[in-house]
């Protein structure tokens, strides 16, 4: 195994050392044996030699786990204890839950202001909790002019956590870092698409197949389901703000998008539209670009 202070050079160079010793010993036993085998105390000086040396051995690791003075036993370099943690001397470092053990993925969105290390401040609650970020979007939220305290901001974070990280203490430390309005909701992979990516693909494909818009749409923002609706169809006027998304397709009909769980964001009603606009124009052109 490596050591993890020395490193896997030193670690190979120690082993190495380690065997050459054991060959110079087998080496010099032989050549005693040699020297004394013919002479009548020779095997007696060898037996001499290997109870000394079992009783050196003895001796020496006596002495190593002999308590140090306060009543504390003696650390012997490598056995931890040179950090200590908020306890006090010789407590433990807290160990972060969840470091090589299975994790679970969460999709985070926030508002905070924007002032110059607040970002950092939120990693480092991330970081505190034993979370890694795989992704993250920032965009302007609309709704707060530019102040000199700074202007509002809607961060998404896509991470990965340790599956028994309450979500409870996990929005608690994040509000604590600055943030407001803290929603988290379950992740997917396919949530680590680049969403300008993921909307390049999308508007080809709905070109190609105009007839496919409302499952790009789905895909686009990440809901299971999108309706059709016609004018004068009434919508759920009890959901809550930014939940329910009506996108015009034509004079006749439009989608209807619900996402109960995540409100939506201005920038997602723009890609909305922008495929919407993309599909509308692919069916009332010929591939000859006639109307």
């Amino acid at each position: 195994m490596t050591d993890a202070r020395t490193g896997p050079g030193r670690s190979w160079g120690r082993e190495l050392v380690e065997l050459a010793a054991l060959f110079l010993a087998v080496g010099l036993a032989h050549l005693l044996a040699t020297l004394l085998g013919h002479q009548d105390p020779g095997p007696v000086v060898l037996v001499g030699l290997g109870v000394a040396l079992i009783v050196g051995a003895a001796i020496h690791k006596r002495l190593g786990h002999r308590p140090a003075p306060g009543g504390r036993p003696a650390r012997r370099p490598g056995q931890g204890g040179g950090r200590t943690g908020p306890g006090g001397e010789g407590a433990p470092l807290p160990v972060q839950e969840g470091a090589g053990g299975p994790m679970a993925l969460w999709r985070i969105r926030m508002r905070v202001v924007e002032r110059p290390g607040r970002l950092a401040t939120v990693a480092g609650a991330f970081g505190r909790l034993g979370c890694n970020i795989l992704a993250l979007h920032i965009a302007p939220t609309g709704g707060s002019a530019i102040t000199p305290a700074g202007c509002d901001a809607l961060d998404e974070f896509v991470i990965e956590a340790p599956r028994d990280l309450a979500l409870d203490a996990l929005a608690a430390a994040l509000t604590e870092a600055g943030g407001q309005d803290v929603v988290i909701v379950p992740a997917r992979v396919k949530d680590l698409t680049d969403p300008g990516v993921q909307a390049l693909v999308l508007a080809q494909r709905v070109s190609d197949d105009p007839d496919r818009l409302p499952e790009a749409m789905a895909e686009l923002l990440r809901v299971a389901h999108v309706e059709w609706r016609r004018p004068g169809d009434t919508v759920d006027e009890g959901a809550e703000l930014n939940t329910t998304m009506v996108i015009s397709v034509n004079p006749d009909r439009a989608l209807l998008v619900r996402r109960p769980e995540l409100p939506f964001t201005p920038t997602e009603a723009a890609r909305a539209a922008a495929l919407t606009a993309a599909a509308t124009h692919a069916r009332y052109t010929d591939r000859t670009g006639q109307r």
